[in-house]
């Protein structure tokens, strides 16, 4: 398994869909299935039956995963950058390919 160029805090920028253009939150990375949940991007919706557990009912919206390949990281101006790895003070850190700034570490 690769190492991963998208983590969980990542603010990144969707490529394509329908929330092109949008930025976010990464909440959660599904490497398994290769897909991420951004907050607030790609939410479905769901209609609700009024339950015990929730008497009123109504209309859920929930952030629904998406493929990893459909973003990329942000820079600090907000344009999308790739990804790559190189090793710094014997440490391996995340490189932003444009503007060559370290991500973390």
């Amino acid at each position: 398994m690769a190492a991963a160029k998208i983590k969980k805090g990542d603010r990144v920028i969707v490529l394509s869909g329908k929330d092109k253009g949008r930025t976010g939150t990464v909440s959660q990375v599904l490497p398994k299935d290769g897909k991420v949940v951004v907050d607030g991007i790609n939410v479905a919706t769901r209609h609700r039956k009024p339950t015990q557990a929730n008497p009123q009912g109504g209309i859920d919206r929930t952030a629904a995963p998406m493929a990893i390949s459909k973003v990329a990281v942000a820079t600090a101006d907000g344009k999308p950058t790739r990804v790559r790895f190189e090793v710094k003070d014997g440490k391996k850190v995340r490189v932003a390919v444009k503007s060559g700034e370290t991500i973390d570490g």
